[in-house]
């Protein structure tokens, strides 16, 4: 009994790391009018140092020597996985941005694997993005930059678990993601600042930046740690492949974001391929924030 509540704690914590990261990228995208995407950006990369700082106190243990080089590469791909993503949901809606996001760690995790019949969850991933094709062409279908833009996102994305998996290994997962989530807030928070101006400041824009930061960073990586540290890496993967179809919905409840049948299709195929990678024996590699 005692385990099964344990696990289940742990499954709660999952389901709402995404619902929560989700649906700060719902407000994040209401922000974009005020401040757009780079201020958006600027806002979270801030709000979600300083809170990690507070919370993991990274100074106790700071990397030394050719250690800074990984934590630096770590923080530029988380920062370009966010700026790239914000920019891709202007343009996109939420659940199709997610699903070109998750090429990246789907990829990480099928070209670390040998086996033939891992080929099966490729061609599903390619099917599912095929699927959006026919529509960057229309007039009422995908913008071409979104869609390269959530590609781009995807490919940081996959630096992010690399870089992250090494960084590892030298400072615990807390103190890693402090030090990479401050590389990121010192090179993107000036380029917020310097394309937005005195709007950034603003007690309009403040207070829903600092819930974007709670919502999209602090609080569903701490969920994630619970989770990690109660349920096998493996549940968590095949978890965390549901969350294309939870971006998808957050866009529809929050955004008034409506796909088409196709695009649901898509955003299945991707599911299913990344719920077959994760049954995929290879090295342990953790998902991002």
């Amino acid at each position: 009994m005692q385990i099964n509540r344990i696990l289940l704690t742990a499954i709660g914590s999952v389901l709402l790391a995404m619902v929560t990261i989700q649906s700060g990228a719902s407000l994040a995208k209401q922000l974009f009018p005020i401040v757009g995407p780079e201020g958006t950006t600027a806002l979270r990369l801030g709000f979600a140092a300083a809170i990690l700082w507070l919370v993991f106190r990274p100074w106790r243990a700071l990397p030394q020597g050719r250690d800074w080089q990984s934590i630096i590469i770590y923080g530029l791909c988380l920062g370009g996985m966010n700026i790239l993503f914000y920019l891709a949901i202007e343009r996109i809606p939420l659940g199709i941005a997610v699903a070109l996001e998750f090429t990246g760690p789907l990829a990480v995790a099928l070209f670390g694997s040998k086996r033939k019949s891992d080929l099966f969850w490729v061609a599903c991933a390619i099917a599912g993005i095929l699927l959006l094709m026919p529509s960057l062409s229309s007039a009422q279908g995908l913008d071409v930059v979104g869609a390269l833009m959530a590609l781009g996102a995807g490919a940081c994305w996959a630096g992010y678990i690399l870089f992250g998996t090494r960084t590892g290994k030298q400072a615990s997962g807390g103190i890693t993601v402090a030090l990479g989530m401050t590389v990121a807030a010192v090179v993107l928070v000036p380029v917020g600042a310097i394309s937005q101006g005195v709007a950034l400041i603003s007690w309009e824009v403040l207070p829903l930046g600092l819930l974007v930061g709670v919502l999209s960073s602090a609080l569903p990586y701490s969920l994630e740690m619970v989770a990690l540290r109660n349920m096998p890496t493996q549940a968590f993967s095949v978890l965390m492949s549901l969350e294309p179809a939870i971006a998808a919905l957050a866009g529809f409840v929050i955004l008034s974001e409506q796909l088409t049948v196709l695009q649901w299709s898509a955003i299945g195929l991707v599911i299913i391929a990344s719920i077959g990678s994760s049954f995929t024996p290879k090295k342990a590699v953790e998902m991002g924030v």
